[in-house]
């Protein structure tokens, strides 16, 4: 049950126009009152055909005319919408007039033990929603205490969520970005757009902050992306604020519709993106996990130290103060936008869902310590200057292995927001999480395929000495993972492993000790990352891409490999 609160208006008779009206686009059916303010004895001009508007909104605004010109609200007229979510059951008339009564009794506008109260009418023109429309001034000339009434209903719609049955919606705490309104969904609805033009604008700014080292760069990604910029500047030439537009949406006088950036999501303000780059320090010490960046930007190589640097930040976020925390969670967020931008077309479109159910995970009350999610900022950067990736050999190999891992990182920040009790900033991170497991199962598809037939062709003792590793390192799970469809594709991977001079139960070992695998859909598949990551093999495991990375890695000739090479280099 969504109740939200509308702008004050000063004419009642508009807004009950609109409610007993055909709607913007004949949407309103049988206009009628469930509830009023005097036991349902008011006039509804939907059912009652002696009834006229006009007489409605002399009664409702009898109050108002009743005190003082001076003493009147300047906007007296209260409008509240309550819905329910779309796979809710249909409320009676009988429980939405119910719904009325407990909202302006929770709100303050009339509630029967405190006396007397304003005048209200509550309007069902839907099978999902109702419209309450109040004046505020009391039948005894006073104000009502409006204070914090937006939050009282949403606790009140809390309580009827559970009394009717209904899906219990989260509550918010201020950190969201603002809806779309209702008439910016029916211009998209016109335009044909998927998304309505804020959403869309959020969705570009998003991106083009993801990774950019300073305010040129910004804006240039922004004219780069087809936006319009207006720049808000000081007297003194210093750049104050910014607002964005879509070129095609435009207002009734055909001019472009602005959005400053703060309206866009409270984390899009011009003061807040520069909190990113402000703490942007040289580089701290290399983790030991982290790979030496050694030959230029490519996609897999982008995606491949991605890799590395998110499964990194897991641990900062499970066992880091809040404001690490905190930090690594938004950094998060840009890493995301910047994976969807540069996604191959077969797994774009659930990256950018994953990135735009996400933004809402970005954001809480907890002040992100900039500064510490620096190496995930460089790793989004690192993704915009790889390109796009095409998504074939080791491009959708990697990003195979980058999306396992971000699973990883936003579970673990699914869970911490779940422990600070930010419900919606942890729906949010799994709904994202949910989208990235789909995309994984496309990326994944056929490398792991690739390698479930190269380890299905092994031979008899190369495959039970592959065996006699894992039990050796994870007795615990080795039944488990013997019995997964994934185990060839681990064994070929620790065959590869082995040949590039490798202690292969070592290399098991640190690999599963690095984070538990019993939650993990499939321990072999997340092995198979973490090997071909730590291991420095080839993400893309044809036997031509295994050949030629060997040759470039290895000094030594072909079949010329230095005897007694053991243990593994860390990627």
């Amino acid at each position: 049950m969504i109740p939200r609160k509308h702008k004050r208006g000063k004419r009642t008779m508009g807004i009950l126009y609109y409610l007993y009206g055909p709607g913007k686009f004949e949407e309103h059916v049988d206009p009628h009152l469930v509830a009023s303010w005097d036991h349902n004895n008011a006039p509804d001009p939907g059912r009652d055909d002696a009834a006229t508007l006009k007489q409605l909104q002399q009664l409702l605004d009898q109050p108002v005319e009743n005190v003082d010109q001076a003493e009147r609200p300047k906007q007296h007229v209260w409008h509240l919408s309550v819905r329910n979510a779309p796979d809710d059951r249909i409320l009676s008339e009988e429980e939405w007039g119910d719904v009325a009564r407990r909202m302006v009794a929770a709100a303050g506008i009339d509630d029967p033990e405190e006396g007397a109260g304003c005048r209200w009418v509550a309007v069902r023109h839907a099978d999902d929603h109702i419209h309450i429309v109040a004046t505020v001034v009391r039948e005894d000339g006073y104000k009502p205490d409006l204070n914090f009434d937006a939050h009282r209903v949403q606790d009140e719609a809390r309580v009827l969520e559970d009394e009717l049955g209904l899906r219990r919606l989260n509550t918010g705490d201020g950190t969201a970005a603002k809806r779309p309104t209702s008439a910016e969904r029916h211009k998209a609805q016109r335009q044909g757009r998927e998304r309505t033009a804020r959403e869309e604008l959020r969705e570009t700014v998003r991106r083009a902050v993801a990774g950019a080292a300073g305010e040129t760069e910004f804006f240039d990604r922004l004219a780069t992306a087809g936006l319009l910029i207006r720049k808000r500047v000081a007297p003194s030439g210093d750049l104050l604020g910014y607002k964005a537009a879509l070129p095609d949406d435009r207002n009734k006088d055909d001019e472009p519709v602005f959005y400053p950036g703060a309206r866009l999501a409270p984390d899009l303000s011009l003061p807040r993106i520069r909190e990113r780059w402000s703490s942007d320090h040289p580089a701290p010490a290399a983790s030991p996990d982290t790979p030496v960046r050694a030959t230029p930007d490519t996609p897999s190589s982008a995606r491949r130290r991605t890799a590395s640097v998110a499964w990194t930040a897991v641990t900062s976020v499970e066992h880091g103060d809040d404001g690490v925390a905190a930090a690594h969670i938004a950094a998060t967020g840009e890493v995301l936008d910047a994976l969807a931008k540069t996604s191959a077309a077969h797994t774009r479109r659930e990256l950018r869902d994953a990135a735009f159910e996400f933004e809402r995970a970005s954001r809480s009350h907890i002040r992100a310590e900039r500064g510490h999610d620096r190496a995930l900022r460089q790793a989004a950067r690192d993704l915009v200057h790889g390109g796009p990736a095409l998504g074939r050999g080791e491009d959708g190999a990697t990003t195979a292995m980058v999306i396992d891992m971000l699973v990883f990182l936003i579970t673990a920040a699914m869970n911490w927001h779940a422990k600070k009790g930010h419900a919606q900033q942890a729906e949010a991170a799994r709904r994202a999480a949910e989208h990235l497991r789909s995309a994984y199962q496309t990326a994944a598809a056929h490398p792991l395929g690739t390698l479930y037939q190269r380890g299905r062709r092994m031979g008899s003792l190369l495959i039970q000495r592959q065996t006699s590793a894992l039990r050796e390192a994870l007795p615990e799970l080795a039944e488990q993972i013997l019995a997964e469809p994934g185990w060839y594709a681990l064994a070929a991977t620790l065959a590869d492993a082995e040949a590039a001079g490798h202690d292969t139960a070592s290399l098991l070992a640190d690999a599963a000790g690095r984070r538990e695998l019993g939650t993990a859909d499939s321990a072999a598949d997340v092995l198979v990352w973490r090997l071909r990551r730590t291991a420095d093999l080839p993400a893309d495991a044809s036997d031509t891409a295994i050949d030629a990375h060997a040759a470039e890695r290895s000094p030594h000739p072909a079949g010329q490999r230095t005897p007694g090479r053991s243990g593994h280099r860390r990627g």
